[in-house]
């Protein structure tokens, strides 16, 4: 055994001090050790320490030790990343003698302290450092000093430093790669001359991003994954979309000369859809292996609002991956699917939504199995430098705190980023966790190709102007290795610009642009869902809910709260269901429907006023229970996840989730209300666009907590006129229903649409109303009732004939206004209640309004300020209801910039003040002289 190659790095160090220590004096290593030693000859110049001459102190073998160690933590800052040639940071600790040596003193070390495996053909350590240096700090540099899992840094320890990925080990096609950047260049080039002045965010300066790409790709088919999900802004899409998701280059074309049709301009519908520029749409391609396709590659439509895609490209990764058509819990697969999210460099460290999707990564209700991500390093952002974009000294430093290996590489060096990509899936496909690959480049024109970058980067522009492209440095590199001809590579040019010539010439943009219009919404299809469900049914499900695991002990208070579900599910004369029991049944009658459930947001478990409790905790032991999983009537997967604290990554996810797996019922909810505008660009830019900008049919519901309580301005409104402003061509519903039962049919109706006429559902949903006894619903009305838009004066019989004044209203505040003393006094005045406030119900409001025969007044309350709240948008639509001399006139708190007092005491003063007004008639003499209104 030759013990001087049995130890390296600081193991070795330490072993050749017990040596130098037993030279001095046998007697001061123990006796084993000493044994040990005695037995070998002193090792010769080429593995250990010389033969002659004093052997090496300890301080120069540690100091060899620590020289390597630094190599492999702080190579990259010597590493030559630019293409551009700019120098690198470097650092002191890289000399040797910044521990103490000297090439000599290297020179008299065995190559085995340093510990790397290229050494077993260096002579000595300074050969050893050297081959160390041209792993860490030549065109790729490495980082993951910071992941704490020991296992992970060997691993990637030993295949950096062994070269398993790296050509010529791991070998690449040459030629192959060569005609792959040639299609990328001429492609960009192309664009830029046949259309000059199009914004098309040319990928130029990081064309290696499509080879890389490619790799990725061949290397998950062959890991057998199904399906990759690619997430990226603008920067390179449509190359992307060209020659990666092989996207017709004749549409694109065709998309750029943007034709105006007179005839679809004549349709009315093609007025309401919308489409999207070119560099935003998303584009699938399915690769086939004999008669099946085995893997589809897919990247979703993203808007210029950057890194927002990311979240939805989990979601979507998420739900390719989870198996649901079983009862429990849903089985999550992580080599079914690959995410992959190319970012910008500007924007990784800048977008904070990057950072709360990195946190999603190892979470266990959003956990996809790992993401490869790509920054697509432009060294540059609009026009801002990094000194000015980040604190930071990479783009990718944010990527340490979440412990993901980084490897960053020179984009010019083809061969180096074929290594990254395949080091990158290895490390994914072995540890299934998130990696980054930092490809760093250069942005040949400006932010975009009207733009003049000259104006505030000059020098920069100067030097990338007489920079070659990384086609022609491959070129010429294979041309010195006589891989090819010198002819070859202007051929090969030539070959692609005739291709997009000819395309061009014969192109028709009539027939080859191509929109993904979606099919119509279907009006009038939720009218015709039943959802009542037979009160035995109900009795049954009901049953197996309260069914606990042999010797689970539920909390005493909870206990309570069980026994009250299980007694309101008895006969005749049994209390009533509430909010939450209602919600329970729906769930469990949605799973024995043979339908998925999907339920997360901030303390959803429990529910944030403790309303829920899906998942019950034994209070021996800590361990849980949830009924919904247990279910014997289950068909269906059913999942609850405690979110983190995040509103715009959350909502995304579940976005991006709902759009992958749209036969699945999937529920964000809001810890209050208010909250959702921290997700205000996934509602603006996905939620309820999706469908005119890129056909997408998303049904994601939300439940938002809304009403005004006196919890003060950020916890009363959940902003329904937001929602309100973005609705039209029936792009989502918003509801605010005031009754258990009303809930319980809203869930099912949204189930059952979910494959003949998907849409998003906002839900605002109560607070105090979750618990009190009018807001309540016997089984019955779960049994035999069904949804309804309006609920009319739960008194029509002894009113009806006597209103002249019908206050038409939404949420909790027709509660108040039904539980007022002012009620009994006021005999002329029915309250009614709007429950879906979009689409507006005109047919069943204008049935509601002609039930009134002597009304006069039709009065909108609401309790949010009357520049807030569902009045700009309801107030068009009843004014055209009023007929007959009714006038319309409007309750509300007077127009303000804040949704609701910050006093408790003043919400209920004016919340009194409100209701009072509400009722206010006008004097009796006044209506008596005015005639009944005809019908």
């Amino acid at each position: 055994m030759d013990l001087w190659r049995e130890f390296h790095g600081p193991n070795a160090a330490y072993v050749l001090e017990l040596y130098e220590r037993y030279r001095r004096d046998p007697h001061s290593v123990d006796p084993v050790t000493r044994e040990a030693f005695a037995r070998l000859a002193v090792p010769v110049e080429d593995s250990g320490p010389p033969a002659a001459g004093p052997a090496p102190e300890p301080t120069k073998i540690a100091g060899a030790v620590n020289l390597a160690q630094a190599i492999r933590g702080y190579g990259h800052l010597a590493a030559r990343l630019d293409p551009l040639g700019r120098p690198p940071h470097g650092d002191p600790s890289l000399e040797p003698s910044a521990h103490g040596l000297s090439e000599e003193d290297l020179r008299r070390l065995p190559a085995s302290l340093v510990g790397c495996p290229s050494t077993d053909v260096c002579a000595n350590a300074w050969e050893a450092v050297r081959a160390l240096l041209a792993i860490y700090a030549g065109t790729t540099g490495y980082r993951f000093r910071h992941i704490w899992d020991a296992t992970e840094r060997a691993w990637l320890r030993e295949a950096v430093e062994s070269g398993r990925y790296r050509p010529p080990s791991d070998r690449v096609n040459p030629p192959a790669l060569l005609e792959r950047l040639t299609q990328v260049e001429v492609f960009e080039r192309y664009l830029h001359r046949a259309f000059p002045g199009k914004t098309r965010f040319s990928l130029e300066g990081l064309d290696m991003l499509v080879p890389l790409l490619d790799e990725l790709i061949g290397e998950a088919a062959e890991a057998g994954i199904g399906s990759i999900l690619v997430g990226m802004a603008h920067r390179g899409r449509l190359n992307l979309l060209a020659h990666v998701l092989n996207r017709p280059v004749r549409q694109i074309l065709a998309e750029f000369k943007d034709p105006a049709r007179d005839q679809d301009l004549a349709r009315r519908e093609s007025m309401a859809w919308m489409g999207d520029v070119t560099y935003h749409r998303g584009a699938r391609r399915a690769l086939e292996g004999g008669e099946a396709v085995h893997l589809v590659v897919a990247m979703p439509p993203n808007p210029s609002h950057l890194e927002f895609v990311n979240p939805v490209v989990e979601g979507m990764a998420r739900a390719a991956g989870a198996r649901v058509n079983h009862p429990g819990i849903p089985r999550f697969d992580h080599a079914v699917s690959l995410p992959i999210l190319i970012h910008g460099d500007a924007a990784f460290p800048g977008q904070g939504i990057v950072a709360e999707t990195l946190n999603l990564s190892r979470l266990c209700g959003y956990y996809t199995g790992g993401t490869i991500h790509i920054i697509a390093d432009n060294q540059l952002g609009y026009t801002t430098e990094s000194y000015d974009a980040r604190s930071t000294l990479y783009a990718s430093d944010l990527a340490k705190g979440f412990e993901i290996p980084i490897i960053q590489v020179n984009a010019d060096d083809p061969e180096a980023c074929i290594q990254a990509a395949r080091l990158a899936h290895a490390y994914r496909h072995r540890f299934h966790k998130d990696v980054l690959i930092d490809l760093v480049g250069y942005r040949r024109h400006g932010h975009s190709e009207g733009d003049e970058p000259g104006f505030t980067q000059p020098a920069l522009y100067e030097r990338i102007q007489a920079h070659p492209t990384v086609r022609e440095r491959w070129a010429a590199t294979l041309v010195e290795r006589g891989v090819i001809l010198p002819d070859a590579p202007p051929a090969l040019e030539a070959r692609y610009v005739a291709a997009l010539e000819e395309a061009v010439a014969s192109l028709d943009p009539a027939t080859d642009w191509e929109e993904p219009r979606p099919a119509a919404p279907q009006p009038g299809a939720a009218k015709r869902v039943r959802t009542a469900v037979p009160a035995e049914r109900l009795r049954e499900l009901g049953e197996g809910l309260r069914r606990l695991p042999e010797g689970f002990t539920v909390h005493p208070k909870l206990s309570r709260l069980l026994q009250r579900r299980r007694e309101a599910l008895g006969e005749a004369g049994a209390p009533s269901l509430d909010w939450a029991a209602a919600e329970e049944l729906a769930c469990a009658s949605i799973l024995a429907d043979g339908i998925s459930i999907r339920l997360t947001g901030q303390d959803t478990e429990r529910g944030t006023f403790g309303q829920r409790h899906a998942v019950l905790h034994d209070v021996t032991n800590g361990k849980t229970h949830t009924p919904l999983q247990a279910l014997p009537q289950g068909r269906a997967a059913f999942a609850v996840f405690n979110s983190p604290l995040s509103e715009a990554a959350a909502l995304a996810f579940e976005y991006g989730y709902s759009v992958q797996a749209p036969e699945r019922l999937v529920i964000w909810e809001a810890q209050y209300g208010d909250f959702a505008n921290g997700a205000q660009v996934v509602i603006d830019q996905f939620l309820v666009s999706a469908r005119a900008k890129w056909g997408q049919t998303p049904s994601l519901v939300l439940l938002l907590p809304h009403g005004h309580e006196g919890s003060g301005p950020d916890h009363s409104s959940a902003r329904p006129e937001r929602f309100l402003q973005l609705c039209a061509e029936l792009n989502l519903r918003l509801v605010n229903c005031t009754t258990a039962a009303q809930y319980f049919h809203l869930l099912r109706r949204q189930a059952a649409l979910l494959a003949s006429d998907p849409l998003p559902l906002v839900v605002l949903t109560p607070k105090s109303l979750l618990r009190h006894p009018r807001a309540a619903s016997p089984l019955r009305d779960l049994a035999e009732g069904r949804w309804r838009p309006v609920l009319d004066d739960p008194e029509p019989g002894a009113r009806r004939e006597r209103a002249e004044t019908l206050l038409l209203c939404s949420g909790k505040v027709g509660v108040d206004l039904l539980e007022s003393p002012q009620r009994v006094e006021r005999a002329t005045v029915a309250v009614a209640r709007l429950e879906q406030v979009a689409p507006f119900p005109a047919e069943e409001v204008q049935a509601c309004v002609d039930a009134y025969p002597r009304l006069r007044r039709l009065v909108w309350v609401q309790e949010e300020p009357e520049n807030m709240g569902a009045w700009t948008w309801v107030q068009p639509q009843l004014a055209r209801l009023c007929q007959g001399g009714v006038t319309l006139q409007v309750v509300a708190r007077p127009a303000s910039s804040s949704p609701a007092e910050g006093s408790a005491s003043r919400h209920a003063a004016t919340q009194q003040a409100l209701v009072a007004a509400a009722f206010a008639l006008e004097p009796a003499a006044e209506a008596a002289r005015r005639p009944t209104r005809r019908r």
